[in-house]
């Protein structure tokens, strides 16, 4: 522990206390976030203005531990705050996530003035820590070993009105050489059907149209409850919601996905015809080397069967460019199956050293400029595709769900953007009627960019919904809230755009 001359003095506990959560990696940690969010209500703090920049009561930071150079930036902030800190009396700091859970006492060694650290399992403690931390006066540092309550079970401050992540399993049994995550995180642990179809149909009677299926490794759903085809009936079950427009998943693993899984995506109306498949590598010895249980016949043969059944689908991925014995003629096996899948968009990553994970002990580590060389060419090949994908879009009349915040010209332009059924973004010029988030639109695509795509015409149709309606109350809601409240008052705010489903850590 830390003595009490590195915290700041006990301030009143009637004032009213705001809160910044900043959150870094997978969709994991941005779930977790709003959990966070939630508690953090619950208990009576209120979410701090947008670009406080630190200046809020208490600052979490939800860390990852895969992200290269995560210590590093969790560190650089947490000293920008500490002049700010030691200048404001009662500021609180906690740090929780992967990096809590794996670095656990040394943060408040090297960041004296930190108050809370908590882990990956037990993120409904932090009101409770905050508060000895206050009133002891000294640093608290509780990590659990294993899950003391499944997240969803906790309070929530959803970041969006018309859409939600729902996690249906915690904690991955893989054991890739690159990957941390199951350290952290533990083995899996699935819910129970039942309490996840009941919050999502709770969830679309809040007016929530469109949900995303959360899980480390998201299709071995089943494998804690032993049922193989565990994932397929609950996709299948999703389709019997009334009112539940949209359903997708991320991220599965090759190994687990079964042919009743493509059966369901193709064969369920509100499943998105939209695939996020971590890839890694197209080279069959890297492959075996990052521990994972395919192969590139494999892994191609599941893209084929996929685009048989649902011939729109949009294809994404994951891959790592220079792991640890990575020859040219390896690099050439991953630029090969970029061309055979013709992916819509692959999210890329230069391997760098993960401690604590086997890989970061291996012979063979690619020097930086060969890595840097190989991730250009890796990245002009999928520009290039990305955009011959998109061009394949012209002309075609899509049904968009119009999002907030999805588009950072939309002002300057008279626009709006939406997402597509298969998740591609499109920019779509502004009716004159009122088009609210949540609401549907329907557009012909006139242009394609790499990442986007133009729809410049009238819009076709607008589709009023319960969506925008929830979108629309909760935005008077918080209009008509008062600037502050009271310790122990719960408080509503402004949703933000929940993130596009993207594999984002690439440790799936």
């Amino acid at each position: 522990m830390t003595s009490s001359s590195d915290r700041s003095p006990a301030v009143d506990v009637l004032s009213t206390r705001t809160y910044e959560i900043r959150t870094y990696g997978c969709q994991m940690n941005v779930h977790d976030s709003e959990r966070l969010a939630g508690l953090l209500e619950d208990a009576g703090y209120v979410r701090a203005p947008e670009g406080s920049d630190g200046d809020a009561d208490v600052v979490v930071f939800n860390t990852c531990a895969v992200r290269e150079n995560a210590d590093n930036k969790l560190y650089g902030n947490l000293g920008h705050l500490a002049p700010k800190k030691a200048s404001r009396p009662g500021m609180q700091i906690a740090v929780g996530g992967c990096l809590a859970q794996k670095d656990r006492d040394t943060i408040v060694k090297r960041a004296p003035w930190v108050d809370v650290v908590f882990g990956t399992h037990n993120i409904g403690k932090l009101p409770v820590l905050l508060e000895r931390a206050r009133v002891q006066e000294e640093a608290q540092v509780e990590i659990a070993e294993s899950l003391e309550a499944f997240p969803s079970t906790l309070p929530t401050r959803r970041e969006s009105a018309y859409a939600a992540w729902v996690s249906i399993s915690v904690g991955c049994n893989n054991t890739c050489t690159f990957c941390i995550v199951p350290a952290l995180r533990g083995k899996e642990k699935d819910r129970r059907p039942g309490d996840i179809l009941a919050e999502i149909e709770a969830l679309v009677a809040e007016g929530v149209s469109e949900i995303t299926l959360l899980g480390q490794n998201v299709n071995a759903y089943g494998s804690d409850i032993g049922d193989r085809e565990a994932f397929s009936k609950l996709l299948r079950a999703c389709g019997k919601i009334d009112g539940l427009e949209r359903v997708r998943f991320t991220s599965p693993h090759p190994r687990d996905f079964t042919d009743d899984v493509i059966a369901a995506m193709a064969e369920t109306p509100n499943v998105m015809p939209q695939l996020h498949m971590p890839l890694q590598s197209g080279s069959d010895p890297i492959l075996k080397a990052m521990r994972r249980s395919y192969r590139q016949e494999r892994f191609l043969g599941i893209i084929e069967k996929v685009r048989a059944a649902i011939p729109h689908a949009a294809i994404s991925t994951d891959i790592i460019v220079g792991f640890p014995g990575e020859t040219e003629e390896d690099f050439q096996q991953t630029l090969h199956v970029v061309r055979e899948a013709r992916f819509a968009q692959a999210f890329t990553f230069q391997y760098s050293k993960r401690p604590g994970t086997p890989a970061a002990e291996m012979d063979g580590q690619i020097p930086k400029k060969v890595v840097q060389e190989r991730y250009e060419r890796l990245v002009a090949l999928q520009e290039e595709i990305s955009w011959e994908e998109n061009k394949k879009q012209v002309g075609r009349t899509l049904e968009l769900m119009v999002a907030e915040g999805e588009g950072r010209k939309d002002d300057t332009t008279h626009r709006l953007s939406g997402r597509a059924p298969d998740s591609r973004l499109v920019h779509f010029t502004k009716p004159d009627q009122e088009v609210r988030p949540g609401d549907v639109v329907t557009v012909e695509v006139t242009y394609a960019a790499p990442h986007h795509l133009l729809a410049e015409g009238p819009v076709l149709d607008v589709r009023r919904t319960r969506a925008g309606d929830a979108w629309e109350k909760r935005t008077a809601e918080k209009a008509a809230k008062p600037a502050g409240v009271l310790l122990g008052l719960p408080k509503v705010g402004v949703p933000e755009p929940l993130p596009a489903v993207s594999g984002g850590c690439a440790v799936d």
